[in-house]
């Protein structure tokens, strides 16, 4: 069993940063692939950034440049580092971790962003 929490969202200025944290429970090392997906309402989840276990990472267009997506497989956690952010990145964020050999995508419960303008 996995389990994904996020932590460090909340209410900043647009300009200004944020960095989000993912801590990993249990078989962290069967993540292949790990990413954060956001979601703004009324809209689907799309796909922010993701990260290999080996630091092969890749960003959605919208965000390349300003945000930097990172892994430490000893702590085992994943975390964003959101830069200029704006106020079109409000979203709730979540952190997912994927296992190849399952096709499995285990979710975490999400953490807000607010940019305000």
């Amino acid at each position: 069993q996995v389990q994904l929490v996020e932590s460090g969202g909340g209410l900043v200025q647009a300009g200004g940063s944020l960095r989000l944290s993912c801590a990993a429970s249990g078989n962290y090392s069967r993540l292949n692939v790990m990413g954060w997906h956001r979601q703004a309402p009324g809209k689907p989840r799309e796909l922010v950034a993701s990260i290999t276990s080996r630091s092969l990472v890749d960003y959605a267009d919208s965000v390349k440049g300003r945000f930097t997506i990172g892994r430490d497989n000893a702590k085992n956690m994943v975390f964003l580092e959101m830069n200029s952010l704006k106020p079109e990145d409000t979203a709730v964020y979540y952190c997912s971790g994927y296992n190849y050999g399952h096709a499995m995508t285990y979710w975490g419960k999400g953490t807000l962003v607010t940019v305000s303008s």
